[in-house]
Parts: structure tokens; sequence; C-alpha cells
């Protein structure tokens, strides 16, 4: 096995950061107004993540900066490793976070749970990290976990159903990257909550019709996006059983397993497929190594369709549309650490990556 995703560089990442970053506008507010009056900008609302086109994809650009700047030996030069920072630094304050926790508090639904699932993964990133500067950063996010974390408990608690659509909302999406973070971070009620709600939204899933699943605006799976999320809760034992009996009969003609192409790059909408080839690549990785870490013999099937699957999302990176670019670069560096994680820098086995990383 080996990596498609591994032209996909640290230094494209962080232009890709930089030029998003920069830009103020277009930005789409999603601020519910209570008046004519309410009509802030979006800076005054956001005043840490006010560009790349809107809130959750501000936040996961801080990610993608962060995760390029902790990458070994990946080409990223001095310069843009500068201009990174500053960039980073200047948004990631603890006056601005607390007024971006604040607004969470007060909008307790807004950018459930995939913004809030993206900032937990942020604020884990920085948690671990061997630089002191980007350790800084966590300790300014404390507020937004502190919120975060509370608000996940309360949605938990109270959440009958999961959505199960390929977008934004996406129960199983924002549970499994929230779970993860909240471990990171030694936050043990949410994570609970998290493990709790997994298994009563999924455990007894069985037979999940994958080749009905594809919408035309879907960015995940929602059968692999599913299963990405109980690899983290089943043991690895478990989790195979599981898996068996939830896609059952995958061949390298499942529907679920094929790339999907772009047919208007200027779409917003049309330009998820892109990120569904992305998802689909790195949360095959992440099930294959867990498969692996349960003993099931390898799959195939599965690592064809994951190489398949990240060739044609890199071809999708090379869209100079913002509808694309102001996005795209996260799912990519995600997907290309799990393949990685998966198969080694030079294509030998190895265990799988935390998802914080």
């Amino acid at each position: 096995m080996h990596n498609a995703l591994q032209p996909f560089t640290a230094a494209d990442g962080a232009s890709v950061v930089l030029d998003n970053l920069g830009r103020a506008y277009p930005y789409a507010a999603h601020h519910v107004q209570f008046s004519a009056d309410d009509n802030p900008s979006p800076q005054a609302l956001h005043p840490a993540f006010f560009t790349s086109f809107d809130w959750h994809s501000c936040v996961h650009m801080h990610w993608l900066g962060v995760s390029v700047l902790g990458a070994a030996d990946d080409g990223l030069g001095a310069a843009a490793s500068a201009a990174l920072r500053e960039g980073l630094a200047a948004n990631l304050t603890a006056d601005k976070l607390d007024v971006e926790a604040a607004y969470l508090l007060s909008n307790p639904s807004w950018e459930r749970p995939y913004g809030w699932a993206w900032l937990m993964r942020l604020a884990a990133t920085c948690s671990v990290s061997q630089d002191e500067q980007i350790r800084g950063w966590s300790q300014a996010l404390e507020s937004c976990v502190d919120a975060v974390a509370e608000l996940t408990v309360t949605w938990l608690e109270k959440t009958e159903y999961p959505v199960r659509h390929g977008v934004h909302t996406n129960s199983a999406f924002g549970v499994a990257y929230l779970l993860d973070a909240f471990r990171v971070l030694g936050r043990v009620e949410a994570a609970s909550a998290c493990e709790q709600a997994a298994r009563r939204w999924f455990g007894t899933d069985a037979g999940w019709p994958g080749e009905w699943e594809l919408s035309g605006q879907d960015f995940l799976s929602a059968g692999l996006t599913e299963a990405d999320l109980m690899r983290t809760v089943l043991d690895p034992e478990e989790f195979a059983s599981w898996f068996t009996a939830f896609l059952p009969g995958l061949n390298e003609d499942s529907r679920i397993l094929r790339p999907v192409r772009v047919s208007d790059e200027t779409d917003g909408h049309m330009t998820h497929l892109h990120g569904l080839n992305l998802t689909r690549s790195g949360q095959i990785a992440r099930i294959l190594g867990t498969l692996r870490d349960g003993g099931a013999p390898s799959s195939a099937v599965l690592e064809s369709a994951m190489d398949r699957l990240a060739r044609a999302g890199l071809k999708g990176l090379q869209s100079e549309d913002f509808m694309s670019s102001h996005w795209l670069a996260s799912f990519a560096w995600d997907a290309r650490a799990s393949i990685s994680a998966l198969t080694g820098p030079a294509g030998a086995p190895a265990s799988s990556a935390p998802s914080s990383s």
C-alpha cells in the first residue's frame, strides 16, 4: 500500500490557510437576527473566526494551519512558517476566543455538531503539540472547550435520534471528532456522553444500504462515517463483528466505495463531492487499521477503494475556485494523515494515528 495523497504537502496546506485567513469576504454569516438593529459584522461576532467563507471553515483552516506547523520534514519553509504563525497567533488569543465561547453558549444549537467538532479538534491538536507557542493557543482555547463540553453533554442527554445524512449536521461525524478531542483534553464527562450516544444510536445497526446513500451534495458517507465512529467506541474484535454485519458483501463495485466526480467546480454544493472522495479514503484507512488491530484479515477491496478515492480527492484539490479551496485542504490533510498512519512512510504497515493530529 502507498499514500496517494502524499503529494499534498505541508507547504501546500500552509498556502491554502494563509489565503483563507486573508479573505474577509465572501462570508456566509449564519447569525440569527433578533431585531433590525441586530446586524453586526462577521468580525464583531467572531473576532477569531471571521474569514474563510464561514465560521466552521475558518475553524478547520486554523486546525489545518496548526497541523502543518507540526508536520516533520514536510517542506514547510521558514517564511511560510513565520507567516502562518503570525496569522494564527493574531486570532487565537484568549480575549477573542472568550467572545467565541460566549456566542456559542448564547446560541446553543448553532454550528452543532460540525463546528463544535472542529473547534474541539483544534484545541486537542494544540494541546498535544511539542511547540510552546501552539500549546499557548491551547490555553487560550480553554473557554471554548468549557463551552462546547457543556453544550455537548446537554445536547446528547436529550437527543433521541441521530442525523444520518452526508452533510454538516451528520451526528456520527461530529460525535466522532468530539469524542476523540474530549479524550485528548481529559474531559471525561463529555467523552462519556459521546460514547453512550454512539452506542445508543448505532450499536445495533446492521445491513446498511450502501448502494442507496449517495446524494448530490454529500461530503460524507453516512455509512462509513458511522463505522468510523463505532471503531472508536467498540474494542477492535467487537468492531470487526459489528462492521461485518453493518456493511456485508462489500466488493469493488459497491457504490459506497466508488469515487464520484464534480460536474461544476463553481457550485458550492456540488463541490462537496470532492470532499466525499477524501473523507471516504481517510475513513477507510482508519477502519482498516482498527480491523487489523482486531486480527481481521486484510481487505483488498477496502485497500483498493482507499487508493482510488484518495487519487480522486487529490484531483479535486487542483480546483482553484474558492468554493473548493476554502475547505477541501483540511479534509485532504486529514485523509493523508490517516492513510500514512496505516501504510507507514514507505508503504510499510503502521499503527493507526490519533485523529486529533
